[in-house]
């Protein structure tokens, strides 16, 4: 009897010791209960309860929880029915509140969620849904915060996992974007053949620019070219003919004269008995030094000619 009162005193001591220690992990709270009424939240570390009065009612982490939405559907603006899901980040700020706020925070927000998402996606068409999920978050988000407010909740963020169309939406819509992938690329292609149709035009005008130019400079250049020819061949025989004329002037000139031209008369006389059959002999052959001297007169007149105007062009200035 002793020893089974011994067992029955240590069994009893340990569900007293265990009703009072309690010892509460880093990140965790539990709310104690003293007779049925809160009485106090204890933090992390070891404590001493009441035993038979004081009982753990709640614990509740503190962590960051994510809470997967189940899909549902909602419908759109333009009527088209799709399942949406989506994951729900929040954290539990004040635990008094989760624990007598509301009977089951979790499943509270989630039904939130749902809700406050097939309002936001009723708002909006159906091509828009997929373009606007940072706005539709960033609403769910605002929206239950506000009402998890008196539940001792903070809701960190929500992200929608996946918008689900039916499948002739789907087709409907897989057509569209292959016929807008081919429109762009019909249009790429024909501004592609533009450009390359508007670049090779330049490129025609540019050369055509530059060979009308190169033809230019080389007309110009060859008119330069004839023009100091002509000046040149100009200023040399001008400068022979004065040359002539000093030298006619000077002492022995008219006999020079003289003596070269009855050499040309004789070689054109010959000239011309090789080139015909008929010789045409002058009339009096033994007056040729006559005829000499006759040219010669026309030169020395010339000559004196020329003195006087350019003695009378001197007196002049």
């Amino acid at each position: 009897m002793e020893y089974a009162a011994i067992i029955i005193l240590a069994f009893f001591i340990l569900i007293l010791f265990l009703k009072t220690a309690r010892v509460v992990p880093q990140k965790t709270v539990f709310i104690v209960e003293r007779l049925g009424k809160y009485n106090a939240t204890l933090d992390a570390g070891f404590h001493i309860l009441i035993p038979f009065i004081d009982r753990v009612a709640y614990k509740h982490s503190l962590k960051e929880m994510a809470m997967d939405v189940p899909p549902q559907t909602c419908i759109t603006k333009d009527n088209i029915q799709v399942d949406v899901d989506g994951i729900l980040y929040l954290q539990v700020i004040d635990p008094v509140k989760a624990s007598y706020g509301v009977n089951d925070f979790a499943f509270a927000s989630i039904q939130l969620a749902q809700t406050t998402m097939r309002s936001e996606i009723g708002k909006i068409e159906l091509d828009k849904t997929f373009e606007e999920r940072e706005t539709i978050n960033a609403s769910i988000v605002s929206n239950i915060d506000k009402a998890s407010s008196p539940w001792g909740l903070k809701v960190i963020r929500y992200e929608i996992k996946n918008i689900n169309p039916p499948a002739s939406i789907k087709d409907a819509m897989e057509k569209q974007m292959r016929a807008e992938r081919e429109k762009r690329a019909v249009i790429a292609e024909s501004e592609g053949e533009k450009q390359a149709r508007i670049n090779r035009a330049e490129g025609e005008k540019q050369e055509a620019i530059a060979k009308s130019e190169g033809e230019k400079m080389k007309r110009i250049n060859e008119a330069e070219g004839r023009a100091q020819e002509i000046e040149r061949v100009a200023f040399a025989t001008a400068k022979g003919i004065r040359e002539i004329a000093n030298a006619i002037n000077d002492k022995g000139g008219e006999d020079a004269v003289n003596l070269r031209i009855a050499e040309q008369y004789l070689n054109e006389f010959g000239k011309l008995a090789q080139k015909n059959n008929t010789l045409i002999i002058p009339s009096n052959l033994s007056d040729v030094s006559g005829m000499v001297a006759t040219i010669g007169k026309i030169f020395t007149n010339s000559n004196q000619t020329n003195s006087q105007n350019k003695n009378q062009e001197d007196r002049q200035k």
